[in-house]
């Protein structure tokens, strides 16, 4: 594909990262409605899984490498059922939107872990700066949403805070395979990776409800509408629409301005949940979530606006211009 020629989808790609990942966290609420949370996850992910093995098997790809299955399995098992399945665990007991601004804190996780580039993070004095003001700012949040128990008032103040660790730790396993996916990249193509990244962590998100005795009580019969919706969304939207859009951009736009749905997901979230669920948020945790935006664009301007030497150059290279003539500045 030729960039010239789909310049038109970028637009639709980010609307979809955007907007779709935004409202998965609500979706995931809908969901926990009639299933399980890692029942839940486990249809969702094998079933996007097939459905992509499927088009791609039918279109003549193979998918026989040993090698291939397990460097994308331990990737989907870190980043899907890890990072997206303790996700719809911890949503039994916080809302959709406290999920989503806690999951927001990853690019924080991202540097943390990152070990490797510590001196290439460290070097830039916004990252540490925004790091701290980030932290205060989920201390902050967590503070109000702990004070907050309007939409779980039967969830006692312990179960919240443990939910609130078990997606901190959501965010975390989703940066480990990040990184292994990156240092282990599998040969497949993009999307024959991506479908069997889905269904391994589709697979090993029903062992874990196994173990979790989830199975021992779910019945298929007793699921309301609002679950069945909720999992489509997540199966065709979250999964498909959105990961196959977010692919994608990283391919044709630098990797810094795709992760902008970092700052967007938890703001659509909120704004979702609100109109569709009736859900809140106080003024504490209002408090927080601008603090935390803050400090994760803190750790990213300096990519953002790229202010190297050669660019102060052509700053003032632009003032002179200005300086010189009457007629605004064009740029060449």
């Amino acid at each position: 594909m030729t960039h010239s020629k789909n310049n038109w989808l970028i637009p639709i790609a980010f609307t979809n990262i955007y907007v779709i990942w935004g409202i998965t966290f609500l979706a995931i609420s809908f969901g926990l409605k009639g299933f399980p949370p890692f029942i839940l996850s486990g249809f969702r992910f094998l079933a996007a899984g097939i459905l992509m093995l499927g088009y791609l098997t039918a279109k003549g790809e193979k998918a026989n490498s040993v090698t291939n299955w397990r460097k994308n399995g331990i990737t989907g098992i870190l980043i899907l059922t890890g990072g997206t399945g303790l996700v719809a665990w911890g949503e039994q007991y916080v809302t959709a939107s406290e999920a989503a601004i806690t999951i927001a804190t990853g690019p924080f996780w991202f540097i943390a872990i990152d070990k490797k580039n510590w001196k290439y993070y460290f070097s830039d004095k916004f990252i540490p700066i925004g790091l701290a003001i980030g932290f205060i700012g989920l201390i902050l949040f967590l503070k109000g949403s702990v004070n907050s128990n309007a939409h779980h008032s039967t969830v006692s103040e312990s179960v919240r805070i443990t939910a609130f660790i078990v997606l901190a730790i959501s965010s975390v396993t989703w940066v480990l395979g990040s990184l292994y996916s990156k240092k282990n990249p599998a040969s497949h193509s993009t999307f024959m990776n991506i479908a069997q990244q889905l269904i391994i962590a589709g697979i090993a998100s029903f062992i874990i409800a196994f173990f979790r005795k989830e199975w021992n009580h779910f019945s298929i019969t007793g699921i309301p509408l609002s679950a069945w919706l909720g999992l489509l969304f997540l199966i065709f939207f979250g999964s498909i629409v959105a990961y196959l859009s977010y692919i994608w951009l990283l391919s044709v736009k630098p990797a810094a301005l795709v992760s902008t749905h970092t700052y967007i997901n938890p703001i659509v979230t909120v704004i979702s949940g609100w109109i569709i669920a009736n859900q809140t948020i106080n003024v504490s945790q209002l408090y927080g979530l601008s603090v935390i935006l803050i400090g994760v664009l803190l750790t990213n301007i300096t990519k953002y606006f790229k202010l190297s030497k050669r660019s102060k150059v052509k700053i003032r290279r632009v003032i002179r211009h200005v300086n010189r003539n009457s007629r605004p500045y064009q740029p060449i």
